[in-house]
């Protein structure tokens, strides 16, 4: 488990023994209740309960709605509203995962964004960052493969667009989009792969959602200073940490409780609100929505992939580089899946010696405008694909790569950072005030 020093568990009983000796389960548990953890860890710490629930949660919910759904294109639609109207709580189960999705990615964009400012990727954490950065990407796939399943007119729509991107993809293009497809076209052999590949990947996710926790459990966690725990002695560990049980795992739960409040809300007051209402209305390929827009969770990468057009003087510059093989759409492609790649280079792209933005004056501006820019994206990824909102998306997409490529590098060379407290417990003291005994704490 983790580095810094604390008590191991010992069985005591002959059962426990026992148990210890064949499968170590018991002292696994016990260390991971037990792990200390930075006792100044703030509520944008909350976020990992509230995943590991969501994930949970769509698993069961998935699989109960696996028993009623039929992967058919001429029945998909039809058993989707078997489930609303037929099945036993069949339209709250379903609304249940419909939003668990936007939970999960409300929540995931908050605990990048905060690992992001707080500097979680620095070392020696840079594994457990790429570790979580290929979560979110299988959780991008499975969101999109279970948009699909529905089959109303935005899912099969949308799936022709989005398999239509890796036709971009220069000589071999075309190939791996028929693969992808099973056929020259959105079908039957397309509905068969998306529906068994959107059930196979949670159970993906969760084996990585595994190695994630067992990663910053073997580096101990970041906190908001950045400063790490003393680990020369276990009475060093105990001044900058207390134990996971009980004093996170209440303060876990009663945020999770709060989230869930909102949760239940909108899924018994307005559970449609999110969903594109073409998407309530059955496939049909003769028929093709005015404005086809994926999930918002999508919609700030899918306006970086619309806003590099033909008129654009990089994709003009590329194309001609190239000998006219990056086209737009290509370019578009590359851009979209590169916002994705910068973060994930964070670990090496900011040059920084210091690991928490609470200490750098010029990076919380600039970070600043990155959250703002990530909200303008995510609403021009909504609009039509037309002025103004192709220059604002273009102008969004910029300072996403300016970020992470200029700024962030620069940041660490010209940055003067304020003074950060020697230890954990110094911050602790000066936010919370001294305590005069462990259960004071």
């Amino acid at each position: 488990m983790s580095g810094i020093p604390h008590d191991h568990y010992e069985p005591k009983s002959g059962g426990a023994k026992w148990l210890e000796s064949r499968l170590p389960v018991l002292s696994l548990v016990y260390n991971t209740l037990v792990i200390p953890t930075p006792k100044n860890l703030n509520w944008m710490w909350i976020w990992g309960v509230v995943l590991t629930f969501t994930l949970v949660l769509q698993i069961i919910t998935g699989v109960v709605l696996v028993m009623h759904y039929t992967p058919q294109v001429d029945l998909a639609f039809a058993s989707v509203e078997h489930i609303m109207r037929d099945v036993n709580a069949g339209h709250m189960i379903r609304y249940v995962h419909a939003n668990g999705a936007s939970l999960f990615f409300v929540a995931v964009y908050f605990h990048i964004f905060r690992g992001l400012y707080y500097g979680s990727y620095k070392a020696p954490r840079e594994v457990t960052w790429i570790i979580g950065m290929l979560i979110y990407l299988l959780m991008m796939a499975t969101g999109f493969l279970g948009y699909v399943l529905p089959w109303g007119q935005m899912s099969f729509h949308g799936t022709a667009v989005i398999t239509g991107l890796f036709g971009a993809i220069p000589f071999i293009g075309e190939s791996i989009q028929t693969w992808l497809l099973g056929a020259s076209a959105v079908g039957q052999p397309a509905l068969n792969r998306f529906f068994s590949l959107h059930y196979l990947l949670p159970f993906l996710i969760a084996g990585l959602v595994v190695v994630h926790i067992w990663a910053f459990h073997s580096t101990g966690n970041n906190n908001p200073t950045g400063v790490e725990v003393r680990r020369g002695s276990k009475e060093e560990a105990e001044k900058d940490t207390l134990p996971f049980w009980p004093y996170f795992v209440i303060k876990d739960l009663f945020a999770l409780a709060v989230i869930l409040v909102v949760f239940a809300a909108v899924v018994g007051f307005m559970p449609n609100y999110l969903g594109h209402p073409d998407n309530y209305l059955e496939a049909n390929p003769l028929s093709t929505p005015s404005h086809i827009v994926p999930e918002w969770y999508f919609l700030p990468f899918y306006a970086i992939l619309r806003a590099f057009t033909a008129d654009v003087w990089a994709v003009q510059f590329a194309n001609w580089i190239s000998f006219g093989i990056i086209d737009a759409k290509f370019f578009g492609v590359l851009a979209m899946f590169g916002a994705i790649i910068v973060i994930a280079l964070a670990p090496w792209l900011d040059t920084s010696t210091v690991r928490s933005g609470r200490y750098r004056p010029m990076f919380k501006w600039w970070f600043a405008l990155l959250a703002i820019d990530f909200i303008v994206l995510m609403w021009a990824g909504a609009m039509p694909a037309e002025p103004p909102y192709s220059i604002i998306a273009l102008t969004g997409a910029t300072y996403w790569f300016a970020y992470f490529l200029v700024i962030l590098p620069l940041l660490g060379v010209i940055e003067r950072p304020t003074a950060r407290p020697a230890t954990i417990e110094e911050d602790f003291n000066a936010h919370y005030g001294k305590s005069t005994d462990k259960s004071a704490e």
